[in-house]
């Protein structure tokens, strides 16, 4: 990926800590199994991300590659895509908005009336799990600048009262960072991106502590953009998608930890292979972003064609990437997959589910950390024809993760490829208890350069349908 650094980037401080490669990995656990939620109408909200718990001092720097990572917005030359990993430990909850954008804009005589007039993010809080804006309700606005410290001139805090926000003092901490060729810019050079990692402590929202886990709130980010000096209008990046910042009905959730599932007592369980072509069942899945033959996008055209390019008709394997140099956008990838779960038997109980994918190979062998790749159900239908990076489904849950090690490279034979698993428990109950297929995003949250993993998709010949993903599922019998 290094050779996207022929522009003259910057990168200052912010980056320094998040982009080591060396934090120590051996003794972190994956992702647990999940309690199960129920198709169908519920006054829960419509996304739910559930945040993982770390007993370190700061999540950010510790454990950045393990946050739960979801994402949302449209990346044009005037819009804005954003990747944001959340987590938590004793002490706050973090989160870090990685935002790619063209130009990049700050104010030099920064007034707490039009922070978002420029670069800024807005996250809203709702530690009562309301609908309804309330004293539990908090706005935090953070803007970008040409720093790598908290500055409370880029920054305001605001409670409801009586229906409406009001500026209070409420202690947070907001850090950013950026890569480009320098801030407030009107030429035709192009920038890449920008960060910001928000620091909310627990007790200044009213605790004494971390909540208690399987605690849910509201939450909701409001990503704004500037891209000139005039400040021409830009319409805001919401999520979630029918966000009113005023309306915490209409705001995503965030449920602190990762709660565990725990299958009944059965005499007898009986187990099922879902795969591409196994017993005349469809699989459809589909790369997207920086996949082969458009590995890192060297065409050069990354605002119009890269993120409404749709996969390769005949794509073969896939790429899962990300990392926090978001300099290297272009070559970060994501995976979707979806399985029918027809052909399992009505009426049984899920004891487990499994996905698994057969690694062929990674980034950079003599590089390469190994990554924690995280499934995320998704709710909506897609085509692999017309699935682009910009149109495809966001996250409604996170449901799981699998560590994947890097390998030294292809083992030349294509029976001894590694297999990799991942539990996706939580996402198969509720489909196979609602009658829909298995829909999953594929991600990861990686902080190291030259991490991507790659994987046989469905696409690969009959000869080698035994490394196609497989589902995994075990009922009761």
């Amino acid at each position: 990926m290094s050779h996207f650094h022929r522009k003259r980037l910057l990168i200052i401080a912010t980056f320094a800590f998040i982009l080591s490669s060396t934090i120590a990995l051996a003794n972190d656990l994956p992702y647990r199994q999940w309690v199960p939620v129920i198709f169908g109408p519920s006054p829960e909200p419509q996304y739910l991300i559930n945040a993982p718990y770390f007993p370190v001092s700061s999540v950010t720097n510790e454990r950045f590659e393990q946050m739960a990572i979801f994402w949302f917005g449209q990346l044009s030359r005037s819009t804005n895509y954003t990747d944001v990993r959340v987590g938590y430990n004793d002490n706050a909850l973090f989160l870090y908005l990685a935002s790619f954008d063209r130009q990049l804009w700050y104010d030099t005589t920064p007034s707490a009336t039009d922070l978002t007039a420029w670069d800024a993010a807005t996250l809203l809080i709702d530690t009562a799990n309301g609908t309804q804006l309330s004293t539990a309700s908090f706005r935090f606005v953070a803007q970008l600048r040409n720093g790598n410290t908290p500055d409370p001139a880029y920054q305001l805090s605001q409670r409801a009262t009586g229906g409406s926000w009001t500026t209070t003092a409420v202690a947070f901490s907001s850090i950013p960072g950026w890569r480009g060729d320098r801030l407030n810019d009107n030429n035709d050079s192009e920038d890449r991106g920008w960060a910001m990692t928000f620091q909310i402590p627990f007790t200044s929202l009213g605790l004494s502590g971390r909540p208690p886990d399987g605690t849910r709130w509201r939450m909701a980010l409001i990503l704004h953009d500037r891209d000139d000096a005039a400040g021409s209008p830009i319409p805001n990046q919401v999520w979630p998608p029918a966000l009113s910042a005023n309306q915490p009905s209409t705001w995503g959730g965030i449920r602190f930890g990762l709660p565990v599932y725990t299958p009944p007592s059965v005499s007898a369980t009986q187990t099922f292979q879902i795969r591409h072509g196994l017993n005349g069942v469809t699989v459809v899945d589909a790369g997207i972003g920086g996949v082969n033959p458009y590995m890192c996008d060297d065409s050069g055209n990354y605002w119009d064609t890269w993120p409404n390019r749709p996969r390769p008709a005949d794509q073969a394997d896939i790429s899962i990437q990300n990392q926090a140099d978001i300099a290297d956008w272009p070559c970060f990838a994501k995976y979707y997959i979806t399985f029918p779960l027809t052909s399992l038997p009505p009426g049984r109980t899920v004891i487990s589910a499994t996905l698994i994918l057969s690694q062929m190979g990674n980034a950079e062998p003599s590089q390469a950390q190994r990554s924690l790749i995280q499934a995320l159900l998704v709710g909506e239908d897609w085509s692999p024809a017309t699935l682009t990076w910009n149109n495809a489904p966001l996250v409604r849950e996170n449901i799981g993760s699998g560590w994947v090690d890097p390998i030294p490279g292809f083992p030349g034979d294509w029976t001894k490829l590694p297999k990799r698993t991942i539990d996706v428990t939580h996402g198969v109950v509720q489909a196979y208890a609602g009658g829909q297929p298995l829909r999953l995003a594929l991600y990861a949250a990686d902080s190291a350069y030259h991490s991507g993993k790659y994987f046989v998709s469905n696409g690969t010949g009959d000869w080698n349908a035994a490394n196609r993903p497989t589902l995994v599922v075990v009922l009761s019998q």
